[in-house]
């Protein structure tokens, strides 16, 4: 057992340590916004990830919004976007982001976006630019979970050919049409052996950005274990919510945004806000959230932590901890927290201890949770991919 964790581990270093892991965020921000409840004396804190809710958060006008991220390669990608709002006009701008392919990006990269980046963040588009002007290969179809989109799409249009059914299910007008495309055109024919396999895989789930940790809290909490999670979360999107505002699926199964469904920023209107001074409300900082929390000269009022407590509970409850400390350090009077997990329960949160008034005390006794308003919102969560969601405030 000791060698399959180190193996397992290994597998999730192996593909995160030199990628691209996110190319699109994959938490739904509109449910943040109301569970969040921003107003302009905010300042935010929101792991990276691809960038996506963190310009989501910005357009709704808090002061600020700190995107912190321990991959560089996330905040490359944010910083892109960002000088690309910036120099670009919506139509070219959509071209890139929202097709994820621009015919001759490289013209407009080295004169108009890479002046922008940071040093470590040039150095990463340098080599990869060329990502957006591949017309075989969307933007969307790069990075791990990109490349396990690509692999999906091979398998939908190559191997069990169901393609139009696809297309009939993202243009569905109805709840009840969906429910019938997915049930009698794709539901036998897509959960072969084959996928089922795939899905068991430690390799499937770190290109996907699910660490061991993660895995287990689902096969222990989960009734039927890891496939059948899986195999449920497709279900909740398909058959029991709309899928035509859906751009989390949409562009994981297509390569590509539409203007009519895509995230806040790709919409014009939100472009061009942005480009006319709110974009100056966000920056990025390569750091861990400790690291970040430790140097910051302030205080924050709302933080996202989107599920990477997962990832520190099993094997790093130290840093865990420290990273609590770092929030408990930092935090405002009544500071809202916002967290999912792969879990059913986040139990790990009752062990942290922390310092606080000059004794411990255990972090679980200093939240007072909002668990009517996330069980409100939690079923509605276009994603569909997170066991449970988490809104807590924190008292001093």
């Amino acid at each position: 057992m000791a060698l399959k964790e180190w193996i397992s581990r290994r597998v999730f270093k192996t593909v995160h340590g030199n990628n691209l892991v996110y190319n699109t965020c994959w938490e739904d921000p509109r449910l943040d916004r109301v569970a969040l409840d921003l107003t302009p004396d905010d300042d935010v804190l929101v792991i990276t990830s691809a960038g996506c809710n963190a310009l989501d958060y910005t357009l709704v006008g808090p002061n600020h919004v700190y995107a912190v991220d321990m991959n560089p390669r996330q905040n490359a990608l944010l910083e892109l976007k960002k000088a690309a709002i910036r120099e670009l006009e919506f139509d070219d701008f959509f071209r890139m982001f929202g097709e994820g392919f621009y015919p001759g990006v490289q013209n407009v990269y080295q004169p108009k976006l890479r002046p922008h980046l940071s040093e470590r963040s040039r150095a990463f588009w340098d080599k990869r630019i060329r990502w957006f002007d591949n017309p075989k290969r969307s933007f969307y179809f790069r990075g791990t979970s990109g490349s396990f989109a690509r692999m999906m799409n091979v398998y939908i249009d190559k191997v069990i050919k169901v393609r139009p059914q696809i297309e009939r299910m993202l243009n569905a007008q109805s709840m009840e049409e969906q429910h019938a495309v997915y049930y009698d055109e794709l539901y036998d024919k897509f959960w072969t052996g084959l996928v089922k396999f795939t899905m068991n895989r430690d390799t499937t789930m770190s290109m996907l950005g699910v660490p061991k940790a993660q895995r287990r809290q689902i096969e222990d909490h989960y009734p039927g274990g890891l496939v059948k999670y899986i195999q449920d979360c497709v279900e909740g999107v398909f058959v029991k919510l709309p899928i035509k505002d859906n751009y989390f699926w949409r562009v994981y199964m297509n390569g590509s945004y539409t203007r009519e469904c895509c995230p806040e920023y790709l919409r014009e209107e939100n472009f061009n806000r942005l480009k006319q001074g709110q974009l100056d409300r966000l920056t990025t900082h390569t750091d861990s959230v400790q690291g970040f929390l430790e140097k910051f000269d302030g205080t924050i009022s709302r933080f996202i932590l989107l599920d990477h407590m997962d990832w520190l509970s099993d094997h790093f409850f130290p840093y865990l901890e420290a990273e609590w400390q770092a929030i408990i350090d930092k935090a405002r009077p009544d500071a809202r927290i916002l967290w999912r997990s792969g879990g059913l329960r986040t139990d790990f949160i009752e062990q942290v201890q922390v310092q606080n008034n000059g004794q411990m005390n255990r972090v679980s006794e200093m939240l007072t949770y909002d668990s009517e308003l996330a069980g409100e919102l939690h079923p509605k969560d276009r994603v569909h991919t997170y066991a449970s969601f988490y809104i807590a405030e924190l008292s001093a």
